[in-house]
């Protein structure tokens, strides 16, 4: 398994034909039957470089690995080493392939190993976020620090270093796929988003200028029920009221409760409310209400900008940049639908 070895990353970049194997965590495993009845599987794996979505065919060959020597699983169907294999690191060898338009990673052989190997464990494969978490902290820190009045104490007291909010905001991923899939995605796209939001507001003038400490406020908290929606098991996956719920929903009730135990006025808590349950700007986008104050708008608005920023960086990671298509558009986002274009060859 160990030759010629190739990160997430450096698959993602290889092109239609090419093979490889590699090593991940494995995030989500699904059991399909094709046309004839046949099982193949849906595996999503992770590094610390990135994620990919791929096929294991019925055709495929699955190995017990755990002692360091090749078994074959007979019928990987009715394994439960198979089906039990979430959370778990596994090796691969593939081929990449092409199907619509788009690159599809085939796994033609999947191997099991001992998770107890300091060479596979599962906490060392799960990507974290680009910034060291102690910057992302000072940045959050300097953010509660500018916010003054019942807000400021009600973000002081909601954060507070020793409790269990902070110990899980720190941590948590934004996402499962799409954006800030990662440990301590939550923190760095709440703290970007507040950042915008902020130097939006500050740019403001008239009777439409926001209230500063309200839009941190919001930004820092529009996200507040991934907490509950999402879970580390040791990488990115969702929890049954994130799926049927949803995390606007979830966080507009812990923020109710939160509100309620500080003692937050009425006039600020529907305030900052009102910003959770509208931030993703449109009904179509899940948002029960529209923004209709000054700071849910750039509190939505820079939400919108953060995750279509994220989509361009993750969609032109791979691309040399410059004038020759090849070069400088990406495949098609889904989440975005549309192709992004890096223009400037020395852009990061």
């Amino acid at each position: 398994m160990a030759e010629s070895r190739k990160s997430v990353a450096e698959i993602k970049a290889l092109p239609v034909g090419e093979k490889f194997s590699s090593i991940g965590v494995v995030l989500e495993i699904h059991e399909k039957k094709d046309k004839n009845g046949k099982s193949f599987w849906t595996l999503t794996i992770m590094d610390q470089t990135g994620a990919i979505d791929a096929k294991v065919w019925g055709n495929s060959q699955w190995w017990d690995y755990k002692e360091g020597v090749k078994s074959e699983i007979k019928d990987p169907a009715s394994s439960s080493l198979v089906s039990n294999l979430k959370g778990s690191t596994i090796g691969v060898n593939g081929t990449v392939a092409e199907f619509k338009g788009k690159s599809q990673y085939n796994f033609s052989q999947v191997y099991l190993v001992d998770q107890e190997k300091e060479e596979y464990r599962p906490e060392s494969f799960v990507q974290t976020a680009p910034i060291d978490p102690s910057e992302l902290e000072e940045r959050f820190d300097l953010l509660v620090e500018g916010c003054s009045g019942e807000i400021g104490d009600f973000l002081r007291f909601l954060f507070d270093k020793e409790g269990e909010t902070w110990k899980q905001f720190r941590i948590m991923p934004a996402a499962v796929s799409h954006h800030h899939a990662y440990v301590h995605g939550l923190l760095e796209h709440s703290i970007t988003v507040t950042e915008l939001a902020l130097s939006m507001a500050k740019a403001v003038q008239g009777p439409a200028r926001p209230d500063q400490s309200t839009v941190v406020a919001g930004g820092l908290l529009h996200d507040l029920g991934k907490l509950e929606a999402y879970v580390l098991n040791p990488g990115p996956g969702m929890t049954v009221q994130g799926t049927v719920i949803d995390h606007i929903a979830l966080g507009f009730s812990r923020f109710n409760r939160m509100a309620d135990d500080f003692g937050l006025s009425v006039t600020a808590k529907t305030a900052l409310g009102h910003i959770l349950l509208s931030h993703h700007g449109h009904r179509e986008f899940g948002s029960p209400v529209l923004p209709a104050t000054p700071e849910a708008l750039v509190v939505s608005a820079a939400d919108e900008l953060d995750f279509k920023l994220f989509c361009w960086s993750d969609s032109v990671s791979q691309l040399k940049g410059g004038d020759l298509p090849e070069d400088s558009i990406s495949e098609l986002n889904y989440s975005t639908q549309r192709r992004f274009w890096k223009w400037r060859p020395d852009q990061e």
